[in-house]
């Protein structure tokens, strides 16, 4: 069956649905042997010879898996400056990951990987209001009209924020910090410490606990699993709520 040729990349695990846009403008792919730039070009990956930089796509077994990123990890398959990325943890998996959404360098905790563009394109588009939580250790203690107003939305350089959902989930009795469990719904980047330092309570550690409705529970840092039948049905809810707007 023939589908837009950018779904048919991102879903044989080559990038994500954006890069291979990217990677179609730029003149990188072909389709039974002829170039391909034009974005609402078609194909069928079970008929067509389709290659990407010379080198033709093939099927993967689809794989979905849950990571515990630490801190000081690269949310990347590579990095020019050398530093550690995820997939230097992954390295007896065979297909190609990568990352849905990201985790930047100093946080840590629930991160998915997966070679199903597709899915991952939905998960980390702006239309869908993916819930995720965190629980961020920050300076001083916020007083509750503080929590208020990141519950509420808060203005940020890039504009307000939307509700999210805070309480205490521990209290340093001398004051000196808190943990506050934060549930939101957008992806900005570094969007959580930006909150926080717009009350003037710095996070000096965040940790994501939940991404989607799935919890990294009891996985240990550094560790990865598969997702259960149940978990990725979950996932896949969230990503057939919304109907994309193919371009």
């Amino acid at each position: 069956m023939e589908e837009r040729l950018q779904k048919v990349l991102a879903n044989a695990g080559v990038a994500s649905r954006r890069k291979c846009e990217e990677l179609i403008t730029a003149g990188k792919v072909t389709v039974n042997g002829k170039v391909v730039t034009e974005l609402g070009a078609k194909a069928d990956p079970a008929v067509d010879t389709i290659t990407v930089s010379g080198k033709a796509i093939k099927k993967e077994a689809k794989i979905y898996l849950m990571f515990n990123k630490p801190k000081g990890v690269i949310t990347s398959v590579s990095d020019p400056k050398g530093r550690s990325v995820v997939t230097d943890y992954l390295k007896e998996v065979k297909e190609r990951l990568y990352p849905v959404g990201r985790l930047d360098y100093d946080s840590e905790g629930l991160l998915l990987l997966t070679n199903d563009g597709d899915l991952a394109h939905k998960l980390t588009h702006p239309s869908h209001r993916v819930p995720k939580t965190y629980h961020a250790t920050v300076e001083r203690v916020p007083h509750g009209n503080a929590l208020e107003k990141l519950a509420k939305g808060i203005k940020l350089d890039d504009g307000m924020t939307a509700p999210a959902e805070v309480e205490y989930q521990d209290i340093d009795p001398e004051g000196k910090y808190a943990t506050i469990a934060i549930t939101i719904y957008e992806g900005r980047n570094r969007q959580v410490r930006r909150m926080f330092e717009a009350i003037r309570h710095p996070v000096t550690r965040l940790k994501r606990i939940s991404f989607g409705g799935l919890y990294l529970d009891n996985l240990q840092r550094g560790k990865h699993r598969k997702l259960t039948a149940e978990e990725l049905g979950k996932l896949r809810e969230i990503a057939d709520s919304v109907q994309l707007e193919e371009k």
